[in-house]
């Protein structure tokens, strides 16, 4: 199992629910082809550095995810069919990174708190 993180970008012109649906539809993706998430997260609409698709912010997420391989061709490809999503970027963590990772959720829930 490897262990993987997703930041996509949504289409800022969607709507609350909307973006709720995408989400959960990825994220029941990945739980479908094998995946466990361990973590997501709403960083919320934030301006971009460059326009995409003539706009000029998007909403954030980001999906921590462990699981087979195989897995991330067919999510990747689901990601670039829906036109919801401007941008997605999914790198595979080495033990440093999935580390440094658990540090930042560690961080976040106790800012929270």
């Amino acid at each position: 199992m490897n262990h993987y993180e997703t930041v996509f970008i949504l289409n800022p012109v969607l709507s609350e629910d909307q973006i709720e649906e995408t989400v959960k539809k990825f994220e029941n993706f990945l739980i479908k082809n094998g995946a466990k998430m361990v973590s997501k997260e709403n960083w919320g609409l934030k301006k971009l550095a460059y326009p995409i698709q003539n706009k000029k912010s998007g909403f954030y997420h980001l999906f921590e995810f462990s699981g087979p391989g195989e897995a991330v061709m067919p999510y990747e490809q689901e990601l670039k069919r829906d036109e919801r999503i401007m941008r997605f970027l999914t790198v595979k963590l080495d033990k440093h990174a999935i580390a440094w990772a658990e540090k930042r959720r560690t961080r976040l829930k106790t800012s929270k708190a």
